[in-house]
């Protein structure tokens, strides 16, 4: 949701007083607002997600939350106190950059004791904490290793272990994960998750990889030229998109356009050159209307085409149409069988791509549409969203 007023509350405020509280912050660069009127409210222990494309603003605002830009406007607010105008090193914060930004001369040991050192700890008080944090990321052994002699994995872990020695209030990772490949990302996911969820630290991390938000966050906020489009949970975001940007940012998305043509207490009907859309339901837009419809792949059903010389039994082996109004024919002219799903293209007599997603639940199906068969998609009213432009 955007804001739109300095006297909006902020964007997904809860009722008890908030660890962090960025209110109306707004950075301009040479007369363009990378970051615009953003107001979020973090709770204590939350990891919170900025998600965008390149440019959208996500990473000045966290550059911001570290001290290492000065907003144009607006308060960052750390457990009351205003962290605007304090430098970095006084900052309760703590940052993990995308290249881990390890000492490549000090051992593994030595730059996770950087920080300590610097605050004048004494040594027995730092070795104690090393030893904690090197068991904390399961590094023992690795301790008198330079970072060159580890693997990406293992880097990010000291790099983890380095930031969070000094106990910080906050901690802000700026694409963590970037600098790993797409396996060893998927397994340290959860790694990361546990180690801060242990610790109890909030943090705020930036990220471009919508799967990685929504496998990480505890909360998302969708960036969009600087402005926050939509906040909440992962399954908020990915059920009930409220704008088609969103829709189509987080996940695949199919989308009708069409005319909103009845809307009632019980009852609206929206028609599209492809077909009719019924809902159960009023939708929140006036008859005549140019209505924007999304549905997910994943949500839609497939059957052979009545007129397609397939048996009977055959073709109960996908799943049947679901309605008669949220239903259309096609032609399959493309297939990706993926392991665990088949992505389906099919073409519309409009000429719409219509993507589907079928799960393969079951290892021997005797018939499956292929590239040219006759096919008809259907899906259910209450999977399908409303979108704003």
């Amino acid at each position: 949701m955007m804001q739109t007023s300095d006297s909006m509350p902020a964007i997904g405020a809860p009722l008890e007083a908030p660890l962090l509280l960025i209110q109306n912050l707004s950075k301009t660069f040479d007369g363009v607002r990378a970051v615009n009127d953003v107001s979020i409210a973090i709770q204590r222990g939350e990891i919170f997600a900025l998600l965008g494309s390149s440019g959208c603003g996500k990473s000045t605002l966290l550059r911001m939350l570290a001290g290492f830009e000065t907003p144009t406007s607006g308060q960052i607010l750390l457990q009351g106190v205003d962290m605007v105008g304090v430098p970095p090193y006084q900052r309760p914060i703590n940052m993990m950059f995308q290249s881990y930004a390890l000492f490549p001369h000090l051992s593994v040991w030595d730059n996770i004791a950087f920080g300590l050192r610097r605050d004048g700890m004494h040594k027995d008080k730092i070795a104690e904490i090393v030893e904690k944090m090197l068991a904390l990321v399961q590094l023992q052994a690795y301790g008198k290793r330079k970072p060159h002699q580890l693997s990406g994995g293992q880097q990010q872990r000291v790099a983890l272990a380095r930031s969070l020695a000094k106990k910080p209030q906050l901690l802000l990772l700026d694409e963590p994960l970037g600098a790993l490949d797409k396996k060893l990302r998927e397994q340290t996911q959860t790694e990361l998750v546990n180690i801060i969820e242990q610790v109890g630290v909030t943090c705020v991390m930036v990220t471009h990889d919508q799967e990685e938000a929504m496998s990480m966050a505890s909360r998302i906020a969708v960036m969009h030229e600087g402005r926050i489009l939509q906040l909440g949970k992962p399954h908020e975001i990915y059920e009930t998109p409220n704008c088609r940007f969103v829709a189509d940012f987080i996940g695949n998305v199919n989308v009708f356009n069409g005319t909103l043509t009845l809307n009632d207490a019980t009852h609206a009907r929206v028609s599209s050159p492809e077909c009719a859309h019924e809902f159960a339901c009023a939708i929140n837009a006036s008859v005549g209307m140019s209505v924007s419809l999304g549905i997910r792949p994943e949500k839609i059903a497939l059957r052979m085409d009545v007129e397609t010389d397939i048996d009977s039994e055959a073709s109960t082996t996908i799943q049947p149409g679901l309605s008669e109004a949220n239903c259309v024919a096609g032609e399959v002219i493309s297939l990706a069988y993926l392991g665990s799903h088949t992505i389906y293209h099919v073409k519309l007599a409009s000429d719409m791509l219509l993507k589907v997603a079928l799960m393969n639940a079951v290892r021997h199906v005797p018939y499956l549409p292929q590239r040219g068969d006759r096919v008809v998609a259907s899906w259910h009213a209450e999977d399908v969203v409303v979108l704003t432009q």
